[in-house]
């Protein structure tokens, strides 16, 4: 848990395996993954179960968000028989309108939802893709931090990483990773790993 010799240079306290100094918090923080500005707090051991269960229910919002608006204007062009609408084009023939014009047509009645739809989607993408790379870190049992300096450190394409010319490409690889169902559960129950660690 402690490796010898090791302190914090910032606040000359003995250093945990995996703990980093925040420079925003201005404190050590174990198993540090990252300071996040939406909650402004670090992420770490002890409430790493937290934030991603806050990205969780934020990605499940913005899909929602976006499903009932969609819904919403889907419902409105149904009721409203504005599919099967004709207008009169340059050249003065009947055309049916096709799904350009009839977006067109409720970006202009509704401006508001249908920006807010585009909106709520790209959030619920962005929200989405993040929640997936937090749950792999979980499964990997790897932090934010870990996996930015590891991957940084070994990267046999990266030009701007120092390497002797000679030397052979080395793979990163994960210490901390003991199993699927381990990585979880040291992360979501943080107390129990440590009770069990304490008995070994």
């Amino acid at each position: 848990m402690f490796p010898k010799n090791m302190r914090c240079p910032t606040c000359d306290l003995r250093k945990p395996a995996r703990s980093k100094h925040c420079a925003v918090c201005n404190r050590c923080v174990h198993r540090f993954d990252h300071h996040c500005v939406w909650v402004n707090n670090c992420i770490g051991a002890w409430n790493a179960r937290y934030f991603l269960t806050y990205l969780l229910t934020l990605t499940a919002s913005a899909a929602t968000m976006a499903i009932v608006s969609i819904v919403f204007l889907v419902r409105l062009v149904l009721l409203s028989d504005l599919y099967l609408e004709t207008y009169v084009d340059d050249l003065g023939h009947f055309q049916v309108i096709d799904t350009f014009f009839l977006i067109q047509y409720l970006f202009l009645t509704f401006p508001r939802i249908v920006f807010m739809v585009g909106f709520v989607l790209v959030l619920s993408f962005l929200l989405g893709g993040y929640l997936c790379f937090a749950l792999y870190l979980a499964a990997t049992n790897q932090t934010t931090n870990e996996w930015y300096r590891g991957d940084r450190a070994w990267c046999q394409h990266c030009p701007h990483v120092a390497r002797p010319p000679s030397a052979e490409p080395q793979v990163y690889r994960n210490i901390h990773s003991h199993g699927l169902w381990s990585n979880l559960r040291e992360i979501f129950l943080p107390a129990a790993v440590h009770c069990e660690r304490k008995k070994k």
